[in-house]
């Protein structure tokens, strides 16, 4: 069974609800675009340190040295790393931090991007997302899940132990596509379970959490 991720959380009331119906992630938005959050507003949706789920903090082109010291503040549990990094800085990020570290890679088309060897070997976990120019993600565009499968797969190959976590234009009705495709071990939902940018519709949240058990039954 994947684990679900509910990101772009602006509300402490949605990460609660989020919690409640089985999510194993919260996500804050601290890199920019309509779910913005600055890390005093974070710590309030986000809440303190917690057995039964993990709270993230997703980055983007940040100086190194402040992403850390905002993970320290909130004592976060994962920091996603968006932009523009080498495996060495999020490497230094994650030791610096005391925090597990979620590299990005976006992806256009159907081959991953060079850098994903390197920084899933490092790591042991990577995050799949769109590409969208101009935006971090949030963007509410799929993956061409079945033209990666090859590339997923040679991936996997060559970091036999890697953690895929898939985002990027995941909804409950496609949810079990997307898992029968690439088998992730995180699904990573902020647009697909919205009613309005950082609004999660609670109904949504639900469906997506239980499309994702459906699928992971059925694939038994």
């Amino acid at each position: 069974m994947p684990l679900v991720k509910i990101c772009g959380l602006t509300r402490p009331d949605d990460a609660a609800h989020a919690e409640r119906s089985g999510a194993a992630y919260l996500g804050a938005i601290l890199a920019g675009g309509p779910r913005l959050l600055s890390p005093a507003q974070a710590r309030q949706v986000l809440g303190p340190r917690r057995r039964g789920v993990q709270r993230v903090a997703v980055f983007g082109d940040q100086p190194a040295a402040e992403v850390i010291v905002t993970a320290r503040a909130l004592d976060l549990d994962v920091v996603q790393l968006h932009g523009t990094r080498t495996a060495a800085e999020a490497a230094h990020i994650g030791t610096a931090s005391g925090c597990v570290v979620w590299p990005v890679v976006r992806v256009a088309g159907t081959m991953l991007p060079v850098e994903a060897a390197a920084l899933g070997a490092v790591h042991r976990t990577l995050v799949l997302d769109a590409h969208v120019v101009g935006q971090l993600g949030g963007t509410g565009v799929a993956l061409d899940w079945a033209g990666l499968v090859a590339s997923v797969r040679d991936l996997r190959t060559a970091v036999p132990d890697l953690t895929v976590i898939l985002a990027g234009g995941l909804r409950p009705e496609n949810v079990g596509e997307a898992m029968t495709l690439l088998s992730p071990a995180v699904l990573d939902v902020s647009s697909g379970v919205e009613s309005a940018p950082g609004v999660k519709d609670p109904a949504q949240v639900q469906l997506f959490v239980q499309a994702a058990r459906d699928a992971a039954e059925k694939s038994r």
